[in-house]
């Protein structure tokens, strides 16, 4: 295929290798066309995709993730030596503009104006989870050895914390171990409940075909059965 596009394409015939070099430039024209209309102020025109749920700040309405929009590529910055690019997009809903910039620090993105984000991220430290070691403290684990002293004490603190949940949780673990058995015996309890209903359900059938009721009866209760005990009837 790619053989082919190249030998179809069409050369005019004041068309000259060494003066123009090649069809884009005898055209005047950029091989990315209408998405480098903005080349020369450093904006490149690509097609974004929405990496979180965003709330729109000109309509209020709701933009979900992995929503497409033409957006105007830009680089605003470095962190370190990864460059950070800023994407400018119309709103599909209103004529509000949304701008969006990457975040390398934090693998992420960031927005700058024209949305506010619609917060659904997991809070690590707030669920009791272990967090990533910061830049700054690894360096200074690896240079301060009264940092490490001290860390190392902290962290055997907080597994001491820990051990008494970890054994509830591999207790229960391994009580859930055997799921064969497990499933066996919920199977069991409702094959017998579902014999009950319908043996109660039967009997409530027979009640109604006696006494000649149209209406629903109701489950047999504890107290009514005391309280037909007590009932006497006289001719």
């Amino acid at each position: 295929q790619g053989e082919r596009k190249g030998t179809n394409k069409y050369y005019p015939p004041d068309f000259d290798p060494a003066k123009h070099g090649s069809l884009n430039r005898y055209h005047h024209s950029h091989p990315l066309r209408e998405r480098a209309r903005k080349l020369s102020q450093g904006i490149l025109v690509i097609r974004f995709e929405m990496p979180f749920n965003i709330w729109c700040d000109g309509c209020k309405n709701h933009i979900g993730m992995g929503v497409r929009y033409n957006a105007e590529k830009k680089k605003v910055g470095t962190y370190y030596t990864t460059p950070i690019y800023r994407f400018r997009m119309k709103c599909h809903l209103c004529v509000n503009y949304i701008e969006m910039q990457t975040d390398p620090a934090s693998c992420d993105y960031v927005i700058v104006s024209g949305a506010r984000r619609k917060e659904e991220r997991w809070d690590m430290e707030a669920n009791q989870q272990l967090l990533p070691t910061e830049r700054e403290e690894k360096e200074k684990l690896e240079t301060d050895p009264m940092f490490r002293l001290e860390h190392g004490v902290a962290d055997r603190a907080a597994l001491r914390r820990a051990v008494p949940t970890l054994a509830n949780l591999q207790e229960a673990q391994s009580a859930w171990k055997d799921d064969f058995a497990l499933n066996s015996r919920l199977r069991q309890r409702f094959r017998e409940e579902k014999k009950t209903l319908k043996e109660e359900e039967e009997e409530a059938a027979a009640l109604q075909a006696k006494a000649g009721l149209s209406i629903a009866l109701l489950p047999e209760q504890e107290d009514d059965r005391r309280l037909a005990a007590l009932l006497k009837y006289h001719s």
